[in-house]
């Protein structure tokens, strides 16, 4: 086991080196989140029983999406190392299998932490009122959940390498559902039945409403546990899933 979490922290810091050297794009990736604040989120405040909560509804929200998009796509990396070959050079070396899918999963925590910390302060000045404890737990709630589903890209990535392009198909068709039905965007109180049937079965959606609760200092409510339940499974069938397809 030591040599597992050894082996997957040199994984890790082996893959964060390329983010550390160029921030610009962690910084870059945040225009689409910061186009959402600024477009979207003032239009909220027309919902029935927004009011001024609507920053405290919205923000959670955003992070969520950063977290989804950003660790759904990281397969694409492996993809490129198994094209250009690197991925084969690090099979033969003596690193442990499993830790080449548990640092690389791991990694992305990283990235989405300062991408969270980043949305977090510009929205403070919009009228976001921040429980920082809550805040802090939901930051580690979303790289607990990026965690399983890094480690899910990358088993798809593995799964698909000898055709790419459904890499693709598969993270777009999987991914805005999961979305639209995770209620980020909009509430979905009055949605037809068996819409709801699906955001009951949705584990994105226990996580946003968790971030929610733990923004606003609820820190000990039912939302708060189903989300910590819907992130530790998320991550637990993603590195069981990750570690199969790396074996």
């Amino acid at each position: 086991m030591h040599g597992i979490v050894r082996d997957s922290v040199i994984v890790m810091n082996r893959e964060l080196r390329p983010t550390l050297r160029d921030p610009v794009s962690v910084a870059f990736s945040l225009i689409q989140p910061l186009i959402l604040l600024a477009l979207f989120g003032p239009l909220l405040k027309a919902v029935p029983g927004m009011d001024d909560g609507v920053w405290n509804w919205f923000v959670p929200g955003v992070l969520v999406m950063i977290a989804i998009f950003g660790t759904t796509m990281t397969g694409s990396n492996l993809l490129l190392e198994m094209q250009q070959g690197s991925h084969e050079r690090m099979l033969v070396t003596p690193l442990h299998r499993s830790a080449l899918l548990v640092g690389r999963a791991c990694k992305e925590m990283v990235p989405l932490a300062a991408q969270a910390v980043l949305i977090v302060l510009i929205a403070l000045p919009l009228g976001l009122n921040l429980n920082v404890a809550g805040a802090a737990i939901g930051i580690v709630l979303l790289g607990v959940f990026g965690i399983g589903l890094g480690a899910l890209s990358y088993a798809l990535a593995s799964a698909v390498r000898e055709q790419d392009w459904l890499f693709w198909v598969v993270q777009q068709t999987l991914m805005f559902p999961l979305l639209i039905l995770s209620g980020t965007m909009l509430p979905l109180d009055d949605a037809p039945g068996w819409m709801r049937a699906l955001v009951a079965i949705n584990p994105l959606g226990y996580v946003v409403d968790a971030e929610r609760a733990l923004f606003a200092g609820q820190l000990w409510s039912g939302e708060v546990l189903a989300g910590v339940v819907a992130s530790a499974t998320v991550a637990v069938i993603g590195l069981g899933v990750g570690i199969k397809s790396m074996r």
